[in-house]
């Protein structure tokens, strides 16, 4: 299959996030133009002032409706990796998976989306096909936050109002929601001594007060209906804690305590107004607050005429809802959009991650299908 040759070479690209996607970037703008894209490229630097490059591309003519495709090319780490054949940067394929780093989340998916392109010239197509490739989707979005920002193609794609696909792995179930995201950081100082001196201040003990009052913010909206949300699986928010002093003896006050938070909320519960709270609960505790991520949750109303349509193209009965986030969440001026694409997240992330050959196989054949209906029959 096409795709699998599409995703073996994308997985030899290491485009862990903490580092430049430059070269798996050329790599999908070069793809993108052998099989007959116009292409963009929107460079930036993150905050390490590491480059970063989103690459967008059409094929077909410039009016219409017609797709637009969304994923990204960076990575998360490999701390550990379980898979004995190879590494994670060498694709390995055995029975019916393909391993290595990306194959799940989500290399695999834009390698179906450029195998269903094939198929299709541009002088058959009478409504565009658009391929958005973003960095930085595994560390807060920051691509597709500065795409949104400055991509004239997006821009286009808005003023048209492209019928949208996020490619994310959803095992090719329909997905017409999932939350959203917050994330802070409360921090507390102190000054480093001896601790047998007297000296010193430990910045932890100014933390525990905080911790105390989460602790009993986190009861409340556990037991509380209000923040819950049963058409999610979990219905609650799941607020998650980090704790962090930097601290390497134990006989030195600690200079410095972190706090993280993190949560996610759905689209009927106002995210920010937890925020508020949280951020008076630090300023109550005379701790510093930062706000790190704003994620808001995407929506599309499961009874729209896009979401029906695209349930029958693809052969379902009901779309669903899921608890993590995406890129979907920087796209709100996309109207019609859904998280839709192969492979199964319980594999994203993991020291043996793969995805089956079945998925690229029938990833490809709904994409190709999405294609011959939006932008060739049109």
């Amino acid at each position: 299959m096409r795709s699998i040759e599409y995703l073996e070479e994308l997985i030899a690209f290491p485009s862990v996030s903490c580092d430049s996607n430059v070269d798996i970037s050329r790599w999908v703008e070069g793809a993108l133009e052998n099989v007959g894209f116009e292409t963009e490229w929107i460079e930036y630097q993150d905050p390490n002032n590491v480059t970063k490059v989103c690459v967008s591309g059409r094929k077909g003519p410039d009016h219409g409706r017609g797709l637009a495709y969304f994923c990204h090319t960076d990575v998360v780490p490999v701390a550990s990796w379980s898979f004995p054949e190879s590494g994670p940067w060498q694709p390995y394929q055995t029975g019916d998976r393909i391993y290595g780093r990306g194959s799940c989340d989500m290399k695999g998916s834009l390698a179906c989306m450029l195998a269903a392109v094939d198929e299709h010239t541009t002088s058959e197509l009478q409504e565009p096909i658009h391929i958005v490739c973003t960095a930085d989707e595994e560390v807060g979005l920051q691509g597709a936050r500065y795409l949104a920002a400055n991509s004239p193609m997006y821009r286009a794609m808005t003023e048209r109002q492209s019928r949208a696909i996020i490619g994310e792995p959803t095992m090719l179930e329909v997905i017409h929601a999932h939350k959203g995201g917050r994330a802070m950081k409360i921090t507390s100082p102190g000054l480093a001594a001896h601790s047998s001196t007297g000296f010193g201040i430990n910045a932890n003990m100014a933390m525990i007060p905080f911790l105390t009052g989460l602790h009993a913010l986190c009861t409340e909206i556990e037991g509380d209906p209000a923040w819950q949300d049963q058409r999610y699986d979990p219905p609650c928010i799941s607020l998650n804690l980090g704790i962090n002093d930097y601290n390497y003896a134990l006989n030195i006050t600690a200079a410095k305590s972190v706090c993280t938070v993190y949560f996610r909320t759905m689209p009927a519960i106002d995210g920010d107004v937890l925020v508020d709270r949280i951020r008076q609960l630090a300023k109550d505790c005379g701790l510093r607050f930062d706000m790190i991520f704003a994620g808001d949750p995407v929506f599309t109303d499961p009874d729209s005429d896009f979401v029906l349509e695209l349930l029958n193209l693809t052969g379902q009965q009901t779309s669903h809802t899921v608890p993590y986030g995406t890129d979907g969440s920087c796209f709100s001026q996309l109207k019609d959009m859904v998280i839709f694409g192969p492979g199964s997240i319980e594999q994203a992330h993991k020291d043996d991650e793969w995805i089956s050959l079945e998925q690229l196989r029938l990833g490809t054949q709904a994409y190709a299908r999405l294609i011959q209906q939006w932008c060739v029959s049109h």
